[in-house]
């Protein structure tokens, strides 16, 4: 008996169930340890952007809601979180640290529904990597004198923090964690598309005993981020997202004594030299693009290939990237996710379009989208040039622009052409080839034969329009206490 050849594997569902999370029909704020409404009585929607299903209603904070929680925040500040014993605020981040560890498949599907990214990537990356920041900056609570920032370092006092959708619990830990390790008290804004697993954190703090006030979540848009960004109970503003609201936020605080990082968008180049190992190399190239769905400020979104390997290289990617998995975020198998918003589709679709009209050749995977939700293929262009708009702004979405170089030089000139400085990628067999590109790259964060590794104990942030300041590592401890390194 003859038997055809097999040249698809299909892979059978395996969805992860939701019966683990209980979404509430109606979230309130978090202010002083407990869920108030909004004072203003307004509610805004929260969908899942795979189904565009209605998950939720959430409270809408205006300036009176600001302001209610900045004076828990100092009164927490004041009354008892600075006047704890360092050692004890450590517990309180170990606690954390713990339930977000014994509740984490709860995380996992409640980020996965809200956001839209593959359940895989929160269940293996998000989460855990939440969970590892509290317990590297609950070590560090009763060891500050010990980080590089002060024999005696005091904290700013009340700290405004405003996260993006793309990470939404990360984000998060990445701010709270280091703020109440250095005896700071927390207002944090989530984005607003993304604020369920933030306000399911307000009950992990409830559920660790966090003293009333310590951390405060209020939901909202923009106008509640500038309402807590002007707000003069502030000490210290901690800002993720796009580059025009960072410089707005800069604008902001300028004239105050407020204390300010920002960590902005990106176009990171991933250099590719002739000596790298290519099967290696295009898995690398893979993982900095799509992961997220694109959805990263740090991807490698500019592919600089030597010129005597771009052939190989194109070909190699698109063989690979006919094997992802585009479909529901909550089956185990899929890779690329759902686009976070209608409103954030729509740019990538503007942007890659002004790819097709300024000259440069689109491949996109062949794969059938599904009817409902906000959905964008994974797609490349080549023939960029620097001058194209798709090589020079942020598309924040799946999709890469290839460029060619000959020369190392011309790798290092062509990947500085850029207003942003956030991250790299060098691939290459020699390790000195690697560090001399290093340190000529503008970038805060480089990595060699790599790209998005991340970790607690690494500091993360970038130079330009990518921000100033970091966040993880010591460096991002010092961002939370007067008299920095």
């Amino acid at each position: 008996m003859s038997k055809e050849p097999m040249d698809t594997f299909d892979y059978a569902p395996a969805l992860e169930s939701t019966a683990v999370v209980d979404i509430k029909a109606q979230y309130n704020l978090f202010i002083n340890g407990k869920f108030v409404a909004p004072k203003s009585g307004k509610y805004f929607a929260t969908i899942n952007p795979a189904t565009e299903e209605l998950l939720s209603k959430v409270a809408f904070a205006d300036l009176a809601d600001v302001n209610a929680a900045v004076s828990a925040a100092r009164g927490a500040f004041t009354k008892t979180w600075s006047k704890m014993p360092a050692a004890e605020r450590g517990k309180y981040l170990f606690r954390i640290a713990r339930i977000l560890q014994e509740r984490a498949r709860e995380f996992a599907v409640l980020e996965t529904l809200d956001n839209g990214k593959p359940i895989r990537e929160t269940r293996d990356t998000d989460i855990p990597l939440a969970a590892a920041h509290f317990f590297y900056h609950a070590g560090w609570a009763d060891k500050l004198e010990y980080a590089g920032v002060g024999n005696s370092p005091k904290p700013h006092g009340v700290a405004a923090q405003i996260i993006p959708w793309n990470f939404p619990l990360l984000m998060l830990a990445w701010k709270v964690a280091p703020a109440l390790a250095t005896g700071n008290t927390v207002v944090l804004k989530p984005a607003e598309t993304t604020p369920l697993t933030a306000l399911l954190f307000a009950e992990v703090c409830q559920q660790a005993g966090l003293p009333a006030g310590v951390v405060n979540i209020l939901t909202g848009d923009g106008s509640t981020g500038a309402h807590l960004v002007n707000h003069p109970g502030v000490d210290k503003v901690a800002f993720t997202g796009s580059t025009d609201v960072g410089k707005a936020i800069a604008r902001a605080v300028a004239p105050t004594k407020k204390s300010l990082t920002l960590e902005l968008g990106g176009k990171g180049a991933n250099i590719i030299f002739e000596d790298a190992a290519m099967d290696e190399t295009v898995e690398g190239i893979v993982n900095g693009i799509f992961f997220n769905q694109g959805h990263v400020c740090c991807a490698g979104s500019r592919l600089l290939v030597q010129e005597n390997v771009l052939d190989e290289v194109v070909e190699k990617l698109k063989r690979r990237m006919q094997l992802i998995r585009l479909g529901n975020p909550l089956d185990k198998n899929t890779d690329i996710g759902a686009i976070n918003s209608s409103a954030q589709l729509a740019r990538i679709t503007e942007i890659s379009a002004t790819g097709d009209a300024e000259g440069a050749q689109r491949w996109t995977i062949n794969c059938d989208l599904p009817n409902k939700g906000f959905w964008y293929p994974p797609t490349i262009f080549t023939g960029v040039t620097q001058a194209h708009r798709i090589a020079q702004e942020e598309i924040f979405g799946p999709v890469l622009s290839v460029l060619s170089f000959r020369t190392p030089a011309e790798a290092i000139e062509k990947a500085n052409n850029t207003p942003y400085g956030l991250s790299a990628g060098v691939w290459s067999d020699k390790g000195a080839r690697i560090l001399w590109t290093a340190q000529r790259l503008k970038a805060g964060v480089i990595w060699a034969n790599s790209f998005n590794k991340f970790d607690p104990t690494s500091p993360f942030g970038g130079f330009k329009e990518s921000g100033w300041g970091r966040e993880g590592g010591r460096h991002g401890i010092s961002a939370y206490v007067k008299g920095n390194m």
